[in-house]
């Protein structure tokens, strides 16, 4: 009878005090201090350090190209556009972003003669797990030629790409909006 109680009572005894190593382990790791933001100058600093690595090295040759001057002056053309939120008149050029790319959903959409990869992000389900709709479920219905009106709070430029990337936050279609982003209540 002894032996069955010690053989229930010793994993009891390893089980609660691996318990209480695991959470000693994980109040250890919550102290970590965080990181305050960088200064200026350390920006500045972290930035030229970043231009002396090869990657920097071949991102300022790219920039400097003619490929790269078309990319920033595409840019350029829309980015008040962009700073201020407001609408930008486009057509959309190809349902499909160019091969190789890994922007997630996107199309090409061409704006006063200029081309641009209008991306959105990965497409997640809904929160409902019956549905297999996702949230760009209206744009999925958008041709070649199609008129849309886009806004977009950002404009990014990377060597991979021969085009401008606009983040799509917002797209109507015949005055009907088709998509809008969700902002985020807990963004800071």
């Amino acid at each position: 009878m002894k032996k069955l109680i010690y053989t229930l009572i010793l994993p009891l005894i390893v089980g609660s005090g691996l318990v209480f190593a695991n959470l000693k382990i994980k109040n250890e790791a919550s102290k970590k201090p965080i990181q305050k933001p960088l200064s200026a100058a350390e920006t500045k600093a972290a930035l030229k350090k970043w231009e002396a690595t090869p990657d920097g090295v071949m991102y300022k040759k790219w920039e400097a190209s003619p490929a790269g001057k078309k990319v920033y002056d595409g840019a350029v053309k829309i980015s008040k556009n962009v700073k201020n939120y407001t609408n930008m008149e486009a057509v959309v050029t190809s349902l499909s972003l160019p091969p190789g790319s890994r922007l997630g959903f996107g199309m090409m959409v061409r704006i006063d003669g200029e081309d641009y990869i209008l991306a959105f992000g990965a497409e997640k389900p809904k929160k409902n797990i019956l549905s297999f709709n996702n949230e760009f479920e209206q744009l999925h219905n958008l041709k070649v030629n199609d008129k849309i009106i886009i806004k977009s709070h950002s404009i990014m430029q990377a060597p991979k790409y021969s085009y401008p990337i606009i983040t799509g936050d917002y797209v109507e279609r015949d005055r009907k909006i088709m998509y809008k982003r969700e902002s985020h209540k807990d963004d800071c």
